[in-house]
């Protein structure tokens, strides 16, 4: 860095304003462990290649999932959409040895995609993607099954995936509901006739007001509410 020796004054003011342009966001990423090559890859072929990028996790919610899962230390996993593979990526990272992770994406158009983005990691051989309705496919698996779900499709249908998964997860087993803030608008009046708002709000009231399990909402990203069967 130059130092200004005839206008000091302008040089600290320019300098504290350069500062200040890096954003809350730029700093977490900038002080927390970065993503894969692979996930790098697939964040940049997602906002390329589809028209609703905003869906994929990305770099820090990815992190967050992974690391749960490494705490969890999961043996079996349930991914209610996986978009484009990015999250399932992450919470792959956390699966015992012999583990398995099914994730459902009711897009078939997204299948190659999804197919050609889990081929390429070393986490292939331990995730079974299903191109369905979840609500098909819950019912197939049994009780107690999961340690770990992560609920981030239909936002209109977050009362039914969990009333279909709950029974499937083991006691002290995890839920991770995504987007559960709706980026604000999940308190904001604007939003009362907006049906995607309305069944979040239906969706974190019931979950507040159920005793079958603990739960706290993040307010990172979108909202993930953090969610354990008693």
């Amino acid at each position: 860095m130059i130092k200004n020796e005839k206008y000091p004054t302008l040089f600290i003011i320019f300098a504290h304003k350069f500062q200040i342009m890096i954003t809350l966001d730029d700093y977490i990423e900038q002080h927390s462990s970065p993503q894969s090559e692979l996930l790098q890859q697939i964040y940049h072929d997602t906002n390329v290649l589809t028209a609703t990028p905003h869906m994929l996790s990305g770099h820090i919610q990815g992190r967050l999932l992974a690391m749960i899962s490494y705490m969890i230390r999961p043996k079996r996993i349930l991914e209610l959409g996986t978009f484009t593979g990015y999250s399932a990526l992450c919470l792959a990272e956390g699966l015992q040895p012999q583990g398995r992770l099914d994730t459902i994406e009711k897009n078939d158009e997204l299948e190659d995609m999804i197919v050609s983005n889990l081929s390429r990691s070393k986490y292939a051989e331990s995730i079974k993607l299903h191109i369905a309705d979840a609500l098909e496919i819950i019912p197939q698996f049994a009780d107690d099954e999961f340690d770990l779900v992560f609920i981030d499709a239909d936002k209109r249908h977050y009362i039914e995936y969990y009333d279909a998964v709950l029974p499937k997860v083991r006691v002290n087993g995890f839920i991770l509901a995504d987007n559960t803030l709706w980026d604000g608008h999940i308190i904001d009046p604007a939003y009362q006739k907006d049906w995607q708002t309305r069944s979040l709000r239906a969706f974190n009231d019931m979950v507040a007001n159920d005793n079958r399990v603990e739960k706290v909402i993040l307010p990172i990203r979108d909202g993930l509410t953090i969610i354990r069967k008693l």
